[in-house]
């Protein structure tokens, strides 16, 4: 008995669309490798300045990853595992920075955490902790928005392994820690690391709620988007050369990654 799935016609509606599709997307990375100037394309990415902007970008992007990390993976533990009143509410929360305008985060985390700020007052005032404009709070900036990359994988990875695991652990008189370490993590260690990369990558390529809680400050706070952002007033060329590089790094990432979301080797 053939047990080969016979392969459906497409149809052509649905081809022209993906197409189109996969215009939109390819399009503006060809223009930008097409404008790229590659006989200095060495010397802008290597350049003090956004050498600079890069090893910034590096320590807040790995940061900003691990925040995520210690604060997501109870969060999506919690999510997926614990039923609570008020779930739902939880869970919309942790989507919010997918879907609010970066800058209006950028604003919201000044009025929570800013000297005059909801919470940053009594940081300031008790612990002369200041986050707004310092390399701190960019790491933070970047981790509000990437936090719920991290959470939403891991929930998904631990609502597809079976909880009654977690059961067969305790039944054998190991603690809830050392069930979740040695039973629960080893289960969801793919979903962990693609959420851990991609709210890293998340977190390398913010620009907008950086730039309004932490501002523009070479050295400082200037990370690879905002010299991009920065550079584009003075010298397109070393603009482009610096959004090649972040292209690069983003797309390498998603290549490694590809088979964490897939399912396979695809």
């Amino acid at each position: 008995m053939n047990t080969r799935r016979e392969r459906r016609p497409v149809p052509p509606v649905a081809i022209t669309l993906a197409s189109l599709g996969t215009l939109l997307l390819a399009l503006p990375v060809v223009a930008l490798l097409q404008r790229a100037p590659w006989s200095s394309l060495w010397g802008d990415i290597t350049s003090a300045s956004t050498l600079t902007a890069l090893r910034l970008s590096l320590v807040c992007s790995v940061g900003a990853a691990a925040i995520a990390i210690v604060l997501g993976v109870p969060l999506a533990w919690v999510l997926a595992r614990v039923v609570f009143r008020g779930r739902a509410v939880v869970r919309a929360l942790v989507l919010v920075p997918l879907v609010l305008p970066p800058v209006v985060g950028g604003v919201a985390l000044l009025l929570a955490f800013g000297r005059r700020g909801l919470v940053g007052q009594w940081l300031d005032r008790w612990f002369a902790v200041r986050l707004p404009f310092s390399t701190a709070g960019a790491m933070f900036a970047e981790a509000f928005v990437a936090l719920p990359f991290l959470v939403l994988a891991v929930e998904a990875g631990l609502r597809s392994t079976d909880p009654r695991l977690d059961d067969a652990a305790a039944s054998l008189g190991a603690s809830r820690w050392t069930g979740f370490r040695r039973v629960t993590l080893p289960a969801i260690r793919p979903a962990l690391v693609a959420g851990a990369a991609l709210a890293w990558a998340r977190a390398l390529g913010e620009f907008g709620a950086t730039i309004t809680f932490a501002g523009n400050f070479p050295g400082r706070t200037q990370t690879l988007p905002l010299a991009v952002y920065q550079a584009l007033e003075i010298d397109t060329g070393s603009a482009i050369a610096i959004s090649v590089l972040l292209l690069l790094v983003s797309f390498g990432v998603l290549v490694a990654l590809r088979g964490r979301w897939l399912g396979g080797n695809q």
